[in-house]
């Protein structure tokens, strides 16, 4: 278990150092990238939270949360080599569900448009950029590949490859 948390840190870096052009060095990604605290930081919470410490692990994401300005719920699901780039303000509720190699700049909520229980968050596929400031709400499907613009306000599910912007957004 161990082995595979350390490959799982360093696809993080790896990640990060792929996609961020402002990253020069592991050493520096490491100690000054809150997007890649906030990651770590959700790792833990959602481990206590499987654990059944529902509690405790909502306290772990809020001490994570007031360092680095993410919010991520621990029952969330989120996939591998997620990068959160400049990540203040992201907020990214209970129940939704990120593939792999996504990217997310800051201020992008990943909300709910209502306060029933059940599945109420999107679930964003693999390999999918979600430009700052945008907004994706609701029980919706972004797909594989999907781009969404900045300031762009989502309530519709997005077909794998398009890009979408605007208010609504609209495919382009």
């Amino acid at each position: 278990m161990k082995a595979r948390n350390t490959i799982r840190l360093g696809e993080n870096i790896r990640a990060i150092l792929e996609r961020d052009p402002a990253a020069r060095n592991a050493f520096e990604v490491v100690l000054t990238t809150p997007g890649l605290h906030a990651v770590w930081n959700y790792r833990q919470a959602h481990f206590l939270w499987n654990c059944g410490l529902k509690t405790l692990a909502r306290m772990w994401a809020y001490a994570g949360r007031s360092i680095t300005g993410v919010e991520i719920h621990p029952a969330a699901k989120i996939g591998r080599r997620l990068v959160i780039d400049h990540g203040m303000g992201v907020v990214i509720g209970e129940t939704s569900i990120i593939g792999d190699d996504v990217l997310i700049y800051h201020g992008v909520t990943l909300g709910s448009k209502t306060g029933v229980r059940g599945k109420r968050h999107p679930t964003i596929g693999n390999n999918v950029v979600l430009g700052a400031q945008s907004t994706i709400i609701g029980n919706i499907t972004v797909g594989d590949g999907a781009r969404v613009g900045a300031a762009t306000v989502v309530i519709h599910n997005v077909a794998a490859g398009t890009t979408v912007v605007g208010n609504p957004a609209k495919t382009i």
